[in-house]
């Protein structure tokens, strides 16, 4: 049988909960640390067809600073955006946060605005106006952006819209 001298557990238990609190609170510190450390995200912008949507974070900007033309350019060029297929028959839907919002948007088609700046959250225009040529499209896909900003964008939202057969 151990004998230990009395008084010997308790010090022994005091000392794990010691531990136990120290790691707690390094635990706590280093999650607080990473948050911290954690860029805030860039807003999101959502393109709605039927029941379909995709959703998107800046391709470009997104954080208020103004964008120069070259990098603007080089943003329209970009390949790998998401993809939504839309029926010309149905309507597209936008849809941004209010911090866009609050900034002013535009709907560029192919880079060229299709509508005026807005300052609401939301725009619905035809599926139709995507594959008419008459509006800058060509094919059966169309880039679309949009552009936060009402004189110099911050921000660039792009997606492709791809014509359903349905």
């Amino acid at each position: 049988m151990t004998t230990l001298p009395r008084g010997a557990a308790a010090p022994s238990h005091r000392a794990v909960r010691r531990r136990r609190a120290v790691a707690v609170a390094g635990a706590v510190s280093a999650g607080l640390l990473v948050l911290a450390a954690c860029d805030k995200p860039t807003p999101i912008a959502t393109i709605t067809v039927g029941t379909d949507s995709v959703s998107s974070e800046a391709t470009c900007g997104g954080e208020g600073k103004a964008l120069n033309t070259e990098a603007l350019n080089k943003c329209l060029q970009d390949k790998g955006i998401d993809e939504i297929s839309v029926d010309p028959t149905k309507a597209v839907r936008f849809g941004v946060d209010p911090d866009i919002a609050d900034n002013g948007w535009t709907i560029l088609l192919n880079g060229q605005p299709l509508v005026e700046s807005s300052k609401k959250t939301y725009q619905e225009i035809p599926g139709s106006v995507f594959f008419n040529a008459q509006y800058g499209a060509q094919g059966d896909s169309t880039l679309v952006s949009i552009k936060e900003g009402e004189a110099a964008a911050t921000g660039l939202w792009s997606f492709r819209l791809k014509k359903s057969d349905d």
